[in-house]
């Protein structure tokens, strides 16, 4: 792909320009608390901006545009599956997660199952983020080297020099106000090329002729089995990943952390729309294409350059966001679950200068890990990193919101080691037909259950 003068300019005016939001962000930002989670002052639209500048990344705009490339509608699910997940966080946990006071999903845990349950939760889920951060810079790596040609450990190093900036300045208050901005250009972005690609497919009837109603319009074209995880496994990444439950502690109040919660689950099923638009022309029009490259081709071939520079760009923020607001997910559950309980008495500019120390550490650990592994499958990296978070937070996060008083303590710490314990030897030693995440699953509930049940039987509950 090649890349006009006017496309490098734009891009490189609207990245100094979320740039300049992120830097702006550090003026917020006076104590840990305010870098973690806003000071808890954090309005609805900048709590909605931090969970749609994380969610909606790669995976949204070029993953689903490929996926439809190659099968139609069932391409929606990512989007559709977050947009549930955002629904059920607005209605069933916002409001009890923002009034418990917590910071980070292990803080909350701790509370009802002990400190060795948050410690645990915290080991397991930094991991499991830990490598949907590799997998995101592996996507960004791909963005930069189709659209400039650049080497891939050139492309890394950008990628995690961006992602450090995005965040180690504002914290939560920069993902959230560049993720604001971000989800602006987004959806000008994919209105744009959804619209264009529509009218250029020759609207519905169009693409009727063009397609068989089987499996291009159909939200199962991959098999109701596949598509049907493949939405719940959406559901259950968002409600196990530190940054989404981040943006709710962050809230100002209940109300306005549920408010954020609905905006983001109305907001990020269209941007899903517009991609499959895309995706179906590109599949008509230049079928040999590489799927991977169906959005990106479109809009250098069909988009002005100014404009199609700054689609590209707000591409590439979009993956940036969601690899920055992990990053803080993983910082935040390490200064206040592992730090805070290793220096006790620490100052709140030591808990600040924390934060931002492991916000660059993680980054570039994940830099190091990415440099090793530039030809890996970025499907692997999520497959296992969704398996360890929700096997993780998941079953025992739920027991601990709708039934405090009914779980033991102990079965709690058993189900958060063992769940995350079985989907890593699942996804190591056993057959590839079986989603680690569900095993984990199932060993988390089965152990939370059965161990609730065994050990109040002990104390004669």
């Amino acid at each position: 792909m090649m890349l006009s003068p006017v496309h490098l300019l734009t891009i490189i005016l609207t990245l100094l320009l979320a740039t300049g939001l992120g830097l702006y962000s550090r003026r917020r930002v006076h104590t840990a608390a305010d870098f973690a989670v806003g000071g808890r002052a954090v309005s609805a639209p900048v709590v909605a901006g931090t969970i749609i500048g994380t969610l909606v990344g790669g995976a949204s705009t070029i993953g689903t545009a490929q996926l439809a490339f190659e099968y139609g509608f069932s391409a929606w699910w990512f989007t559709l599956g977050g947009g549930i997940a955002c629904l059920l966080l607005a209605m069933f946990l916002a409001g009890p997660l923002r009034r418990s006071g917590a910071s980070t999903g292990p803080g909350f845990l701790s509370r009802v199952y002990g400190p060795q349950a948050g410690l645990l939760a915290t080991l397991f889920s930094s991991l499991g983020i830990f490598l949907n951060i590799v997998g995101q810079i592996l996507s960004i790596i791909a963005l930069l080297t189709a659209i400039t040609g650049m080497p891939p450990f050139a492309a890394a190093l950008v990628a995690v020099l961006v992602i450090i900036a995005y965040v180690v300045f504002g914290g939560v208050w920069s993902t959230g106000l560049v993720g604001s901005f971000k989800t602006a250009l987004l959806y000008l972005s994919m209105v744009v090329v959804g619209v264009l690609a529509y009218r250029l497919g020759g609207g519905l009837a169009g693409f009727q002729a063009a397609f068989a109603p089987y499996p291009w319009f159909s939200l199962f074209g991959r098999g109701v089995g596949t598509d049907l995880a493949a939405g719940f496994s959406l559901v259950v990444g968002v409600l196990s990943t530190q940054t989404y439950l981040q943006a709710v502690f962050s809230g100002r109040d209940a109300a306005a952390s549920r408010l954020g919660a609905l905006t983001a689950a109305l907001v990020i099923p269209p941007i899903g729309l517009a991609g499959i638009a895309v995706g179906l022309y590109m599949r008509a029009t230049a079928p040999t294409i590489a799927p991977r490259e169906a959005l990106p081709l479109f809009i250098l071939q069909y988009l002005p350059d100014w404009l199609g520079g700054l689609v590209l760009v707000t591409l590439f923020i979009a993956a940036i966001g969601t690899g920055a607001g992990l990053v803080l997910g993983v910082s935040t559950m390490f200064t206040e679950d592992i730090y805070r309980r290793l220096v006790p008495h620490a100052s709140d500019r030591q808990l600040l200068l924390t934060s931002r120390l492991a916000v660059v550490g993680v980054t570039g650990l994940g830099l190091a890990f990415v440099s090793g592994n530039l030809n890996s499958l970025i499907l692997e990296w999520s497959f296992l990193s969704m398996g360890l978070r929700g096997a993780t937070l998941f079953w025992p996060l739920l027991a601990a919101v709708f039934a405090p008083r009914h779980v033991s303590p102990k079965a709690g710490v058993w189900a958060i080691g063992l769940g995350p314990l079985s989907a890593v030897l699942w996804a190591v030693l056993g057959p590839e037909s079986v989603d680690p995440l569900y095993v984990g699953l199932s060993v988390s509930l089965g152990v939370l259950l059965a161990g609730s049940w065994l050990f109040r039987l002990e104390i004669g509950d």
